[in-house]
């Protein structure tokens, strides 16, 4: 299957995020486009076969979800890596255990088992 929809998040500095994302979150980095004066202008990561892209720009917006196996582990991770947990781990209704935190430039994220 050829995926069409890709998450993108912006920053206002996208070598730091990605720092950040890799060493929290778990990515990894796959390819990472700078311009002429060496200032990330776009990248893309992996989380498991998935892809999101960074790029430069205002940060916000309604949040990421990425599903993952094992919540708690990537909570305490994130935690320690210095992400901003804005809601606590949870068993929601309809059987997912998930988490939201805060990347360093606000960028609202979502983990958890569910997988639609």
């Amino acid at each position: 299957m050829t995926r069409t929809v890709f998450a993108l998040a912006r920053y206002q500095d996208p070598a730091t995020a990605i720092d950040f994302l890799t060493a929290a979150f778990g990515f990894a980095a796959h390819e990472i486009s700078k311009d002429d004066s060496g200032s990330v202008v776009h990248a893309e990561l992996l989380v498991g076969e998935d892809m999101i892209m960074i790029g430069r720009g205002e940060p916000g917006g309604p949040g990421i979800y990425v599903a993952v196996d094992d919540p708690d582990a990537h909570h305490d991770r994130a935690r320690a890596a210095g992400a901003e947990v804005t809601m606590e781990l949870v068993d929601q209704s309809y059987g997912s255990r998930e988490y939201g935190c805060k990347d360093p430039e606000g960028n609202l994220w979502y983990f958890g088992t569910y997988r639609p």
